[in-house]
């Protein structure tokens, strides 16, 4: 620190700034982050909603990266405290009529479970497992380099066309093998089938069967609060409920790394930018908006086939044909239709989120983008669809609209929480076209938010591998540091 003044300066505390600014700080920099919110976390923040003792995740629940990323790997949530509860079933698709496709951890159980598919999910899923990192390291990466792991993007590459194109519609016999696929797929948010919902399906498809879909124990939030605090135990300082409106507050420090997206650096640095630069980042696409309604339950959900309960994550959207159908709508701006879903009931895993006869359920629907309308009705009749007598259970609830979303968090564009759409020439040229896509057109300045590669995710990689350009670039420091406890 020199009079004063940070090395660096870190606005946004997702888990993207807080990466970015450990990996600083590690470094041996002084670091000083901005969180325009009374917390730190971004979509890592949960709260007591209803009751003081039911906490409610308020973004993102379920975490398949937590346990699988490069940064949270070496940064070990486990050996600080932050426990990983992994689902025996990662995720659960109902269908219509009782019946649901269902994906175990166990590779073996799901295959037996989907019958005469069993064999091609196999054949699809099994060689991914012993490149399980090799795939991870790739996808998520700056997407600049070769991969360590050739025979993985090899593998990846052969699956791409029969998931990501209409070959997809006639790889299996049945429904459940395909309405699992899919499902997975429109994690993407997007149009469907497509080369990106492919390639999600097959790294979060896979993840399902290995290091699986894990909460934290007692709340996402506990992922922030263990970043936030090796932060300042390594000299970082926090700074909450300050939302910097100019980038010239920062002036001094010696690089400045942004959790913002396009739209959100526009504001604080436009009048800076040459106008090159800036017409890049208003030509940056959103993608579909999420509508999310917190529930307080006096009761598990009443799935109709009971299996389901057992999961946890939940795709609602019908087969196939149906999720490609809508998604692909939704991409393209249009209402109407039944949104794709996806519910978590937390305390189907962690048994100490119910208290008192009541429990916490998550749920988001895909909409257009900037979409007003109050998603409440809409949700709950998504799983009263699969689950007669939801309903009944409904303590309380929340809701909050896709416009709405983006009031909460001002990075969620339209409520896209994806920070950007997910084409094929976003997924890597995001937000503009450049060599090293977190250096921005001023000095010094670095994004890295979700609007960079690898995209979304609570994996913290946009963060460190923005810290680790800064780190060569600006302090001539090209080992990385430890992330280790």
């Amino acid at each position: 620190m020199t009079d004063g003044r940070p090395d660096v300066a870190v606005v946004g505390s997702g888990p993207n700034g807080l990466a970015a600014a450990i990996t600083m700080a590690r470094a041996g920099l002084a670091v000083e982050l901005h969180e325009a919110a009374p917390e730190v976390g971004g979509g890592l923040r949960s709260a007591a909603l209803f009751r003081p003792d039911v906490r409610h995740d308020l973004c993102s629940t379920a975490h398949p990266m937590a346990r699988a990323s490069r940064f949270l790997r070496e940064f070990d949530l486990a050996a600080r405290g932050v426990d990983l509860l992994v689902p025996e079933l990662s995720y659960a698709h109902p269908l219509p009529g009782g019946r649901a496709g269902l994906a175990y951890r166990s590779l073996r159980r799901t295959c037996a479970e989907l019958g005469p598919d069993g064999r091609r999910w196999r054949a699809l899923m099994e060689p991914l497992l012993p490149h399980s990192r090799g795939l991870v390291d790739l996808m998520l990466s700056g997407q600049r380099s070769l991969p360590a792991d050739p025979v993985a993007a090899l593998l990846l590459a052969a699956r791409l066309p029969t998931v990501g194109t209409p070959l997809a519609r006639h790889q299996f016999a049945g429904e459940q093998a395909p309405a699992l696929l899919a499902g997975v797929a429109a994690h993407a948010v997007g149009r469907l089938p497509s080369p990106t919902g492919a390639a999600v399906a097959l790294l979060l498809g896979h993840l399902a069967h290995g290091t699986g879909w894990p909460l934290v124990r007692g709340g996402s939030d506990r992922i922030a609060r263990a970043m936030a605090a090796d932060l300042t135990a390594h000299g970082g300082r926090i700074t909450t409920g300050r939302r910097v409106a100019d980038l010239r507050e920062l002036r001094g420090a010696r690089a400045v790394l942004l959790d913002l997206g396009p739209t959100e650096f526009l504001r604080v640095a436009g009048a800076l930018l040459p106008e090159r630069y800036r017409r890049a980042l208003r030509a940056f696409r959103y993608g579909p908006g999420a509508a999310k309604v917190d529930f307080l339950v006096s009761a598990p959900i009443p799935w109709a086939d009971p299996r389901v309960g057992r999961a946890g994550t939940v795709h609602l959207g019908g087969t196939q044909r149906e999720v490609f159908r809508q998604e692909t709508r939704v991409a393209r701006g249009l209402p109407g239709g039944r949104p794709f879903v996806l519910v978590v009931d937390p305390a189907v895993t962690d048994p100490g989120r119910a208290a008192g006869g009541a429990r916490p359920v998550w749920a988001y629907a895909h909409v257009p983008n900037g979409d007003p309308t109050d998603p409440a009705e809409l949700v709950t009749a998504s799983i009263e669809r699969y689950a007669p007598g939801f309903a009944d259970t409904v303590i309380a609830r929340q809701a909050r609209s896709a416009a709405a979303l983006e009031r909460y968090n001002p990075n969620y564009v339209g409520g896209d929480i994806s920070a950007g759409a997910l084409t094929l020439r976003q997924s890597v040229l995001r937000p503009v076209p450049r060599w090293d896509p977190y250096r921005t057109a001023l000095p010094g300045v670095y994004l890295c938010s979700a609007a960079t590669p690898p995209g979304p995710g609570v994996h913290g990689m946009c963060g460190y591998l923005a810290a680790r350009s800064a780190l060569r670039r600006e302090f001539g420091l090209r080992r990385a540091p430890s992330l280790s406890p």
